[in-house]
């Protein structure tokens, strides 16, 4: 029971945190299985390429403008009720894309249920900060990663043999089906586990939030203003390509793999991730931070780089190990941002960053469509170009906490 205990206490688990990585495993299971699918979904219901594209495009823009009001909303709310809330409304989505099969309905869809992770991220964070001390956030941080990327490793794998069972159209929607009971028993497990934190509890002292961007903008160091700045780049290199790879994997290399054959990458992938979270949150807790963030870069940088030169299963596999490991220092980025934020403003703080560079990024995902029909080079080596640009500006001018 003694080592049980010394685990816990290093990976950073309590009870609350418990609760919220279940609810990330059975909610997030059910995403993955489902959304990662969706760029075929639509073609399979008659969306061409700019459907793709506007897809991939709202879902950045609903990150960034649903993200702050997740954190003002945590921050209002507290952490289990504003989860709860967020849970119903990617359900409601759902919903839309399983009783309407058109690919109008699953753009309508979107707008809820890609807003399940951008809405409470900064709840989730916010959680982490408030639980857990200063030198064990990355470590929190890390395993809310870790534990993210189960379902994103087994969910590719589930959902690509619906799609080999029951075809693209009718294979995605059995995805969505098994997306809402997951989410409905995560919503449950969540109200059970995590401790209700409340702001208006008996006792306590009331912070209100603030709910003016511009004026919690003012609030934001010149440091965590430099990280926005390289990371909006580096956000740029990752999302130009990011709803092409599927296709680019399973439509326009000579020798395309499966949809099941893509799961697999995604496993790869995420398994790749997971192995170098909990090592890289021990060493960025015990040390600085801005080296592993610097890494972290040059690897989303040289994912598609090596992407254009990757034509089948193989050399994909290898090109997927790389896109894993652009997760080194991704816990250490986003536990930098809670050390960089004000203490009273952690969650809102948070949800005002992805705002910000989700805003700006989502014309990368609009125009790596446009890029994508002058061709797959240019569209690869765009992004390439901006990762070179957002790692320079990071290693030159980024800080850590003083």
């Amino acid at each position: 029971m003694s080592h049980l205990l010394k685990l816990s206490r290093f990976l950073g688990l309590q009870h609350s945190t418990v609760g919220m990585l279940c609810m990330v495993i059975l909610v997030g299971m059910g995403e993955r299985m489902a959304e990662r699918f969706l760029p075929i979904y639509l073609m399979a219901l008659g969306g061409g390429a700019l459907s793709i594209g506007l897809l991939n495009g709202l879902d950045n823009l609903l990150s960034a403008l649903y993200a702050f009001p997740g954190g003002f909303l945590s921050d209002r709310l507290g952490t289990k009720r504003a989860l709860l809330l967020f849970n119903l409304v990617a359900m409601g989505g759902f919903l839309i894309v399983i009783l309407v099969p058109a690919w109008q309905a699953v753009l309508v869809g979107a707008l809820f249920f890609l807003s399940w992770s951008a809405i409470s991220l900064p709840a989730t964070m916010s959680l982490v900060a408030k639980v857990l001390p200063m030198n064990k956030r990355t470590m929190g941080v890390s395993m809310h990663s870790l534990v993210r990327r189960i379902p994103m490793a087994l969910g590719p794998v589930l959902g690509g043999l619906c799609i080999g069972m029951w075809g693209e159209k009718d294979g995605v929607r059995l995805a969505f089906v098994a997306a809402l009971i997951l989410s409905g028993l995560g919503a449950v497990l969540q109200q059970v586990l995590i401790e209700d934190d409340s702001p208006t509890g008996k006792g306590k002292l009331v912070i209100r939030p603030e709910k003016n961007p511009l004026r919690l903008y003012r609030q934001m160091s010149p440091s965590l203003k430099r990280l926005l700045i390289s990371d909006i780049l580096i956000r740029f290199c990752e999302q130009i390509p990011y709803a092409f790879v599927v296709v680019w994997c399973l439509k326009t290399i000579a020798r395309p793999v499966t949809a099941f054959e893509f799961g697999l990458l995604t496993s790869i992938e995420m398994g790749t991730a997971v192995l170098v979270y909990i090592p890289v949150a021990y060493l960025a807790d015990k040390t600085t931070k801005k080296p592993f963030v610097v890494i972290t870069f040059v690897f989303f940088t040289l994912f598609p780089l090596a992407l254009l030169f990757c034509r089948s299963f193989f050399l994909l596999a290898l090109a997927f190990i790389l896109r894993g490991l652009k997760e080194f220092g991704e816990p250490t980025r986003k536990a930098l941002i809670m050390d960089l934020a004000p203490e009273n403003r952690k969650a809102a703080m948070f949800g005002l960053y992805y705002l910000l560079r989700d805003v700006i990024v989502s014309v990368a995902a609009f125009g790596g469509a446009f890029l994508w029909q002058i061709g797959p080079a240019v569209n690869f080596l765009v992004a390439f170009l901006f990762g070179v640009a957002g790692t320079i500006y990071f290693a030159l001018y980024g800080q850590d906490l003083a």
